[in-house]
């Protein structure tokens, strides 16, 4: 078994969550940190794409699961990202997504918000 641990860090997509009807209506940026641990079989010695998982494809999946709905909470749509993955994915075995939320709507000076779901493929 060859495990490979991929990170995509700091993915900056633009979507309707929240609960106040201001980030519904107008949205705002959040970003998505993504680690990912996958069973690649023989990719590191036959280095072909087709062994391993495609951050291409990745990014593509997370990037849909994400906007696809509109959710009140970041950790909803962080499982939401986790479990689409694990589904599309069958070489992924563990999943963490963090959703970072920098322009949360808070009366506090903060420089950001996040919520981290970890989903695993036999839980």
């Amino acid at each position: 078994m060859t495990v490979v641990v991929l990170h995509i860090d700091r993915l900056a997509l633009h979507a309707r969550h929240g609960v106040p009807g201001a980030e519904r209506t107008l949205g705002q940026r959040f970003f998505l940190d993504l680690v990912i641990t996958a069973e690649v079989g023989d990719a590191l010695t036959s280095d072909r794409i087709e062994d391993s998982v495609h951050y291409g494809h990745v990014i593509e999946a997370a990037t849909v699961a994400f906007t696809r709905h509109t959710f009140n909470l970041i950790e909803a749509a962080a499982t939401a990202v986790a479990d689409d993955l694990l589904y599309r994915f069958p070489r992924i075995e563990t999943v963490k997504v963090t959703v970072h939320k920098p322009c949360a709507p808070v009366t506090a000076f903060v420089t950001d918000i996040s919520a981290t779901v970890e989903r695993r493929r036999h839980d």
